[in-house]
């Protein structure tokens, strides 16, 4: 946590309202995401009870899973889910763009451009809260395995032909939701939290109604007074006035409303089943339909509130302009959902489910290099965010005080001028330092030449080093002039890439590779759990 965050996390407790820690948007927001707010059973990991999702603030879909217990009825609540979601998926996968792409080419080993196809858009899945997103990895991880009655007509139990299929993009989501800065599958609290500092804990930020209070207080209340109101006012039936964020339900909904509602239709369709004419089953019937719609009113009163809560959040969000580097972060997530929608059109198949050492090490190295790459890119972006970096002494800003011309040495000498820095700032600068700042979207290269006068001046002697042409005077607006503010990072701009891995069938056998090949992937064995 910044010196920043907790300065305005101070003032939030201070002023009784959320504090902004950015001044734009960080994040990629879609005119038409997928809002997904599930509900799960009690005590059951993965046994969804219900959700709403869909596109339309206004016209949520829901699905109900009357007992969750019973395997058909979660895959046909998984089913009704696939119904949902592959459409939009689909509806950004038809369109597309002309893109180039570096690749290596197999026969010569050099790297070439070649023209692929990227999809113009890509859609975008938004949770309530981060346990939302652990909620879509484990609903991918049961899902992508499961055998249909197409793949394997003895398997005991087929699921549902679109049941794979999702849960091979929702396993995609999942782990593209660990990259830093992606915004293919967001969850709400997280990315409210990157904008505005509240004064409770990061634990509290994750209850959804809690943290808006903060954020978007009623008239005539405080945030702190608001958000307790949302975690514990109750009514006069003991059931809480602002459900949680899923997908966990409350203790006293599950005992006083919820598990008596399961056991009234479990009656119910067991008396169906043991009816005997016609007459005496319509009856029961209609019983057992009442019963479901009295779970469907419950699982609806749960989600409503969350689902608003969402749309809400989106909202505020959206009243920020977006950062400059957002769009190139959502121009790799559009690159990733076009590789995937070609890998699943290929007929690859679905993801492994534990990587092998290449690939895992190729994904650490990504993520590691993606979250470098987004603090670097939020600090340009927003001054507030640059401001800590600047209080941790990673950065400086001040004033041109002298720009000298200078030559390095050679036998074509190359322009290296003397730029003196007046800062107030205090950066944590070694001999020989390298800096950058940002010239036309491009980092331009310092090196720390050390201090005219004493240190406590605050006079910083930089040389330039790049960007200023091939000629032997720099280029006009290429070196910084006298009485030019400037602003210098000790951080780089752009990442670079580590050492290439080798091919998984050259991965020595220490980490998983030769002698011998790895077994295919086998589907899920079926458990106890699966059967009722």
């Amino acid at each position: 946590m910044s010196l920043i965050v907790t300065l305005a996390r101070l003032e939030a407790v201070a002023t009784g309202r959320a504090r902004p820690i950015a001044t734009v948007r960080h994040r990629h927001l879609s005119q038409r995401p997928l809002v997904f707010v599930p509900l799960t059973t009690a005590g059951e990991a993965g046994a969804p009870l219900g959700a709403l999702v869909g596109t339309d603030r206004d016209a949520p879909r829901l699905l109900v899973v009357p007992q969750p217990r019973d395997r058909d009825l979660r895959f046909a609540f998984l089913a009704e889910l696939a119904d949902v979601v592959l459409p939009y998926l689909d509806s950004c996968a038809e369109s597309v763009e002309a893109a180039e792409r570096t690749e290596t080419d197999p026969e010569t080993g050099k790297r070439v451009k070649v023209e692929v196809e990227l999809c113009t858009d890509a859609p975008q899945l938004i949770v309530p809260s981060r346990a939302g997103l652990d909620l879509v990895r484990l609903l991918g991880r049961s899902m992508r395995f499961r055998r249909t009655a197409e793949q394997d007509p003895d398997t005991p139990y087929p699921a549902p032909p679109r049941v794979p299929l999702l849960g091979r993009w929702l396993t995609h989501y999942g782990e593209r939701a660990r990259v830093p800065g992606s915004s293919l599958l967001l969850a709400l609290t997280e990315v409210l939290s990157r904008h505005w500092a509240t004064g409770q804990s990061g634990l509290e930020d994750q209850h959804l109604g809690a943290l808006l209070a903060w954020i978007d207080p009623p008239e005539g209340s405080t945030g702190a007074e608001a958000a307790e109101r949302a975690e514990l006012a109750r009514d006069a039936d003991g059931q809480l006035l602002c459900p949680p964020a899923g997908p966990a339900t409350d203790p006293a909904f599950d005992n006083r409303l919820l598990a008596p509602a399961i056991e009234r239709y479990d009656r119910a369709r067991t008396a169906l089943a043991a009816a005997e004419d016609a007459l005496e089953a319509d009856d029961r019937l209609a019983r057992l339909s009442a019963a479901e719609r009295e779970i469907r009113d419950l699982v609806e009163s749960r989600t409503r509130p969350t689902w608003d809560a969402v749309w809400r959040g989106l909202d505020l969000l959206r009243t920020l302009p977006e950062g400059a580097h957002v769009e190139e972060r959502w121009t790799r997530d559009r690159w990733s959902f076009t590789g995937h929608r070609d890998r699943v059109l290929a007929g690859e198949p679905p993801q492994p489910r534990r990587d092998d050492a290449v690939t895992a090490a190729n994904k650490l190295a990504t993520r590691e290099r993606e979250q470098a790459r987004l603090e670097a890119q939020e600090a340009l972006d927003d001054p507030l965010v640059m401001a800590g970096r600047r209080l941790a002494g990673e950065a400086f800003a001040g004033e041109v005080t002298d720009a000298v011309m200078a030559y390095g040495e050679g036998r074509r000498p190359s322009p290296r001028p003397l730029v003196t820095v007046r800062t107030e700032d205090r950066p944590h600068l070694a001999e020989r330092a390298k800096v950058y700042r940002s010239l036309g979207g491009r980092p331009q290269a310092a090196e720390f030449a050390g201090y005219e006068g004493a240190p406590e001046e605050g006079l910083l002697v930089l040389r330039i080093l790049d960007k200023m042409g091939r000629g032997r005077e720099p280029e006009p607006g290429s070196v910084p002039e006298k009485g030019d503010a400037v602003c210098f990072t000790l951080f780089e701009h752009e990442q670079r890439g580590g050492a290439k891995l080798p091919d998984p069938e050259e991965t020595p056998w220490t980490h998983g590779g030769p002698p011998g090949e790895a077994a295919p992937e086998a589907p899920d064995a079926v458990t106890e759990e699966d059967v009722l």
